[in-house]
């Protein structure tokens, strides 16, 4: 308003600062474009365009705690504001239900593995298949074998090469599917020493970590695409798990990458 009027010619800037209350030194004030508020939103910009799904929780905690900036996440979260980086979220009705009773936090690295199936379809209409395996501690992923067919000899074989290079787990937890239940798989676990926990038919929440890994498998990247053949699934699965382990922010581990967690329980 003090602006206004000295422009119309009728006070000059004093006497317009003294009407309205403010100071010179805020009347001559013009905010400075900074150079690093530049680079925060180049770098937001590439992260939503790569991480479609990423909100500005998991932007800002990736460039906190992965890649070292030290930016207020006010500063921050205003440069999201202002390049409309918002996700639309749609609100959803929830059912009220009983809260189950959580499941307990390994101490531990290979104290309590979990694994579960998924399911796809490619571009020709033909279905596959992924084995996912975590490790609860961290959740880390370990394991994402994919192909259209994925019996019990392809579970155990996929164990074994996890074993070789981490060592074995105490427990595996999974749900009571056929593969998991088969002699193969519990002559394998009695074999080496490994404890088989089923959950109990109609409860996925028993089996809890794994099916939110699941969700975050489908909603970062087997959802946004269509694939031509399982090479090219596999291949595109094998660069997302080096970047959900070494880059992606996880919330149950305060904000920090599984491989972070795993270092500084080391």
């Amino acid at each position: 308003m003090a602006q206004q009027a000295v422009h119309s010619g009728r006070v000059s800037i004093k006497q317009a600062c003294l009407a309205f209350g403010v100071s010179i030194t805020c009347y001559h004030y013009r905010r400075r474009l900074s150079s690093e508020n530049a680079e925060i939103a180049d770098h937001l910009i590439r992260l939503t365009h790569n991480q479609r799904n990423w909100g500005f929780g998991l932007c800002f905690l990736y460039l906190r705690n992965v890649k070292g900036y030290r930016w207020n996440h006010k500063r921050v979260y205003r440069i999201y504001r202002e390049l409309e980086l918002n996700m639309r979220i749609k609100p959803r009705k929830r059912i009220v239900r009983e809260k189950p009773e959580p499941l307990a936090v390994p101490e531990a690295i290979n104290h309590c593995w979990s694994m579960d199936f998924m399911h796809d379809q490619l571009a020709d209409g033909r279905s596959f298949r992924l084995f996912n395996l975590i490790d609860d501690f961290n959740r880390e992923a370990l394991a994402m074998d994919i192909d259209l067919s994925l019996p019990a000899e392809r579970v155990v074989r996929a164990l074994d090469q996890v074993i070789e290079w981490r060592g074995k787990p105490q427990t595996i937890r999974s749900d009571n599917g056929p593969e998991y239940i088969s002699s193969k798989l519990v002559l394998w676990a009695e074999k080496h020493g490994v404890r088989l926990e089923y959950i109990q038919p109609g409860n996925p929440q028993q089996n809890a970590y794994v099916e939110r890994y699941n969700r975050t498998v489908r909603y970062d990247w087997l959802g946004h695409y269509l694939f031509e053949s399982i090479t090219e699934v596999q291949e595109h699965a094998t660069r997302w798990m080096w970047t959900y382990n070494h880059e992606r922010p996880n919330m149950a581990l305060g904000g920090i990458t599984p491989k972070q967690k795993l270092a500084r329980a080391a």
